[in-house]
């Protein structure tokens, strides 16, 4: 069997389990609002999946996607979810003799885009209370220089949780300036976050701000998202696009929909979610040797490191599998700090979360004898 086929096998019985608890991919399982339901039904029922979108997505999600940002006269470029989008700013800049700066960790999807493009991936370590977890401007300063092509920012960060002010967004977009690199701004989470400033706003000749649908509003099966820019840097980007014909009309309209109900369903997500991680957080404070190194996240889901217990993450990752939970061990984020943590979503059912919680001391001490690791991706 191939690699490719025992990847997919693993994640093909995780979505064939109609009983599973998915704690593991910062996806949205809160029940969808009817505005949202109603419009891919619609869409559905219209058949209008017959005719390709338009290439750059429909003009009413387009507007309504900056004027969420309140980026007025930048334009929004919609493709088949966001990792479509980090895909093609790369395939853009991204050359051989040029440098991809970010931080470790992060998500590790873009810096592969930049490596097949034959650029070197530079990341930057801020896992740890050394680092408050965070990358500073002055670390990023030491490693940008005349050939760096892209610096990406996770922000809120995947899987650690933490945000950065306007102030260190203008240091890093000044950064970036001084060496005339492409700034992307990687903003999946941003709405579950206090507090969040679009690096377009001052950069806008060089950054890209790229959103998801996938998280706040929980369409990951649906793949919608954007990229943002403002129209000289948008012209260099969108010829490289390898989605001419548009992406899936019913996202388009799941999109729009929840945008127009964003503020009321946002609401009710974020007390959801908080209060998963606050239960999370009681748990994990009551059982020696694990601890949540930064919290509250301003993603949703939660770092909850074990390395002081003994405990490594995949054999957590697999025994909770057993009980039909899903969550995700550190080494899919960074193979540098993987074994010293598991990450758990929390915009999901709170009966999830208390299931979670309520099994973790038995599972903790299974897992420190577990040798039998299954192969985990």
């Amino acid at each position: 069997m191939s690699l490719l086929d025992t990847k997919n096998a693993y994640f093909d019985r995780l979505f064939s389990d109609p009983e599973l608890k998915w704690l593991g991919q910062n996806t949205n399982h809160v029940p969808q609002h009817p505005a949202v339901a109603a419009a891919m039904h619609a869409a559905v029922d219209a058949e209008n999946f017959h005719a390709y979108a338009p290439p750059a997505g429909m003009e009413a999600l387009r507007a309504a996607i900056v004027a969420d940002l309140r980026l007025p006269g930048a334009q929004a470029l919609v493709t088949d979810g966001a990792v479509a989008a980090l895909a093609l700013i790369c395939r853009a800049f991204a050359k051989p003799g040029t440098t991809f700066v970010t931080t470790d960790p992060g998500w590790k999807w873009p810096l592969q885009f930049a490596a097949q493009n034959g650029a070197e991936v530079i990341e930057i370590p801020i896992y740890g209370p050394e680092w408050n977890f965070r990358l500073s401007p002055e670390r990023l300063a030491e490693v940008v220089d005349e050939r760096t092509a892209i610096i990406y920012l996770v922000d809120p960060n995947n899987p650690l949780g933490i945000t950065y002010t306007a102030e260190e967004i203008g240091a890093f977009a000044a950064i970036a300036r001084e060496a005339g690199a492409i700034l992307i701004h990687d903003s999946t989470y941003r709405d579950f976050a206090e507090g969040h400033t679009p690096a377009s706003m001052i950069y806008p000749e060089g950054a890209v701000t790229v959103v998801s649908f996938s998280k706040w509003l929980g369409l990951a099966g649906m793949r919608v998202g954007a990229l943002v820019a403002y129209p000289e840097l948008m012209d260099r980007i969108a010829p490289f696009s390898t989605a001419p014909l548009g992406a899936s009309v019913i996202a388009q309209a799941a999109a729009l929909a929840g945008l127009g109900v964003k503020d009321e369903w946002m609401a009710g997500v974020q007390q959801i979610q908080r209060h998963n991680q606050a239960l999370i957080k009681q748990a994990v404070d009551a059982l020696p040797g694990f601890a949540m190194p930064v919290y509250p996240s301003h993603g949703n889901f939660v770092v909850v490191e074990c390395i002081e217990a003994g405990v490594r993450p995949e054999a957590l990752v697999a025994e909770f599998q057993t009980a039909g939970i899903m969550i995700r061990q550190g080494t899919y984020h960074t193979p540098r700090f993987g074994d010293r943590f598991i990450k758990v979503s929390t915009t999901v059912p709170t009966a999830w979360v208390e299931a979670f919680c309520a099994l973790l001391p038995e599972m903790a001490e299974r897992a420190k004898t577990r040798t039998d690791i299954p192969p985990l991706f």
